[in-house]
């Protein structure tokens, strides 16, 4: 039951500053980091006492920072593409088809939302130690993988849900093939569900850390992880500039996908 905000009253207002009070909870430590990786101290001082780039130059300067960026992005891609593919598949498994154990499949999906990561992490770091997929870009991706799949049944699975299956079964009558009317009649109407899958598949694979550091080597790591190996080494502002360089490009990302989510609402 949605609650109707012009008869509250004052309580509307009491309610709006808790939101903005949580909000700025929230955003305060981000606004933080972005301001120390513009300051001129060597030691994150707040506030910082001059505003310079030096710690961005530094960043880009250093071929193991950039190597570490390049590699959560392809990792990230691979993520999102196999993601939406398998999310995709099993989404439309899971609702357009009756079997049985279905309801618990949909649960075996959704299980790595809920299992705590690190419990995750050391089960599949001895898994891969066994089988030779530690530390190897294939051992990230299929760890990040497990991690993505359930976003994209999710995503996919309730925008099928909101879409009529009698226009897939019309395109069919007209000489359409079941996978041609799945491609080229379902697909385009589900898209926002597709993008919202690719988005947060791309996101959790570019944000993780804790199976990262299960599965990273010395010649294969990636930015969380080369963040939080400088951060014990080391407490420079290089690493504000860098974790400033992983929010900015998931706000972006996010705006992003409001203003496609909006222009398709028009």
């Amino acid at each position: 039951m949605l609650l109707d905000f012009d008869r509250l009253g004052w309580w509307r207002w009491w309610l709006g500053g808790v939101a903005a009070l949580a909000g700025l909870f929230l955003l305060l430590p981000v606004v933080f980091i972005v301001a120390l990786s513009f300051g001129s101290s060597r030691w994150m001082q707040f506030p910082p006492p001059k505003w310079t780039t030096r710690w961005y130059e530094e960043l880009f300067a250093d071929p193991r920072w950039i190597e570490a960026a390049l590699t959560s992005a392809k990792i990230g891609v691979l993520v999102t593409v196999l993601s939406v593919v398998i999310g995709g598949l099993a989404a439309l498994a899971l609702t357009r088809w009756r079997f049985r154990g279905r309801e618990v499949l949909r649960a075996l999906f959704l299980t790595p939302m809920v299992l705590p990561v690190v419990v995750f992490a050391v089960a599949v770091y001895a898994l891969f130690l066994r089988i030779g997929l530690g530390g190897t870009l294939a051992g990230f991706v299929i760890a990040h993988l497990v991690l993505a799949v359930p976003f994209s049944v999710m995503a996919i699975s309730g925008a099928l849900e909101t879409f009529d299956p009698a226009i897939e079964d019309a395109a069919i009558l007209c000489g359409a093939t079941p996978w041609q009317a799945r491609l080229r009649v379902t697909l385009p109407a589900i898209r926002h569900g597709v993008f919202s899958a690719a988005l947060f598949s791309f996101l959790v694979s570019w944000d993780e850390v804790v199976v990262a550091i299960f599965m990273a080597s010395p010649t294969l790591q990636t930015l969380p992880v080369r963040i939080w190996a400088t951060l014990r080494q080391d407490l420079t502002p290089v690493i504000a500039a860098a974790s400033t360089l992983l929010i900015g490009v998931t706000v972006l990302l996010m705006i992003g996908a409001a203003l496609l989510r909006k222009g398709a609402t028009k």
